[in-house]
């Protein structure tokens, strides 16, 4: 007798339950997306519509192109930086506010470093140009 036995292999693969997974996991970061908090800086630009109420004189910091600091017109240093922050937040609590005036040329990085101060005391930074 001439039986044979069929023994092929498949080599299908069913798309339907990957095709599941892949929607479900899609809707689950968009629902996880929508409930994130970015975690900004508290910075208001100059405007019209603008809500801060600015106190009366508020300390002034210069970044200058080369990256050195003026604190209301005289230099100053990171740490008398801080020092002038912490005080200004000491002085008008939750209203405290400064003004930050960087050079067009000035880093990033030194906006920032003054930008991040103003974050970790909780006070307004309102950028100047």
């Amino acid at each position: 007798m001439g039986l044979k036995k069929k023994s092929k292999v498949s080599a299908e693969f069913s798309m339907s339950s990957l095709t599941d997974i892949i929607f479900l996991l899609l809707i689950f970061f968009m629902l996880t997306s929508s409930m994130v908090v970015p975690n900004a800086l508290n910075l208001k630009l100059p405007g019209k519509k603008s809500s801060v109420k600015v106190n009366s004189t508020p300390p002034t910091i210069t970044i200058n192109a080369n990256g050195t600091f003026l604190l209301n017109g005289r230099s100053s240093s990171k740490v008398d930086l801080a020092k002038a922050v912490r005080a200004e937040k000491n002085k008008n609590g939750a209203k405290a506010t400064i003004r930050i005036k960087p050079n067009p040329n000035a880093s990033n990085e030194h906006v920032v470093y003054v930008m991040d101060l103003a974050y970790r005391f909780n006070i307004t930074a309102v950028m100047d140009d």
